[in-house]
């Protein structure tokens, strides 16, 4: 697998599954949108359904990792080469940006009429001085649509959320085939693991909203961050580590049980 191969497949599969799992959140949040409240089974299968589209699209081209706790993972397993983990880690961050650059693009309208909706910016954050502030908003209104936060911010619960959600999905995806004399499953993989991340997020997902992958998170919120989006609010820097250590160690972790308990 050359460095082109690696570069252009984890860049579009990436930037696909960005897009369509981003969409399906704007879809969901946006005012004047078809899809608006639909609802948590809605997200689950669209982020299922972005996964199996951008991994069956480049799973012949790069390997479809799109997601830098799986390459962390098939690095500890073997199955990847330690040197080409810092060109997969870049290309999926870079795809990342281009997917929530996509979404916006797309829902551009819509982005602009929840933005300038009254009901939308007039709603006041938490006094400061309460003695509840984790319950203090930390996010603008469209933040969901480009990264994940906690419904309760406690950040040793939401790392260990994170480490345990992302490690089932990376161990899963090792053990794919190994009754099939440790081939894989080619493109039927591709569908085993669509459908563990709608487990994940039905299952798993309601602590953090299940990043589940470091780019997927980091890559749309600097896109927040950048964008001209009128009343958007912050990014929520503060939290941004987590979606990033957790899986990480997620992916780290499900490797190294694969070694103990599979290889």
């Amino acid at each position: 697998m050359s460095s082109s191969d690696i570069f252009i497949g984890e860049t579009i599969g990436t930037a696909v599954l960005i897009l369509l799992g981003g969409g399906v959140c704007a879809a969901v949040t946006l005012k004047r949108s078809k899809a608006r409240d639909a609802g948590w089974l809605a997200i689950t299968f669209g982020w299922g359904f972005a996964v199996l589209t951008g991994a069956y699209m480049v799973g012949g081209v790069s390997g479809a990792h799109l997601n830098p706790a799986v390459t962390v993972g098939l690095a500890i397993e073997g199955g990847t080469e330690w040197g080409d983990v810092p060109l997969y880690l870049a290309s999926q961050l870079l795809g990342a940006m281009i997917g929530a650059a996509l979404v916006w693009a797309v829902y551009y309208g819509q982005f602009h009429a929840h933005l300038t909706d009254p009901e939308i910016i007039g709603a006041k954050p938490a006094v400061e001085g309460m003695v509840d502030q984790s319950a203090a908003p930390k996010a603008g209104p469209v933040l969901g649509i480009f990264s994940t936060g906690p419904e309760i911010r406690n950040a040793v619960q939401n790392v260990v959320t994170e480490v345990i959600a992302t490690a089932v999905l990376v161990l899963a995806i090792l053990t794919q085939g190994l009754n099939n004399e440790g081939n894989g499953l080619g493109t039927l993989g591709a569908l085993i693991t669509s459908l563990v991340v709608v487990g994940i997020g039905l299952s798993l997902g309601g602590p953090t909203g299940y990043a589940i992958n470091p780019v997927r998170d980091l890559g749309p919120r600097i896109v927040h961050a950048l964008l001209p989006l009128p009343n958007k609010g912050g990014s929520d820097w503060g939290y941004a580590w987590v979606p990033i250590v957790g899986p990480l160690i997620g992916g780290a972790i499900a490797g190294g049980l694969y070694n103990v308990a599979f290889a």
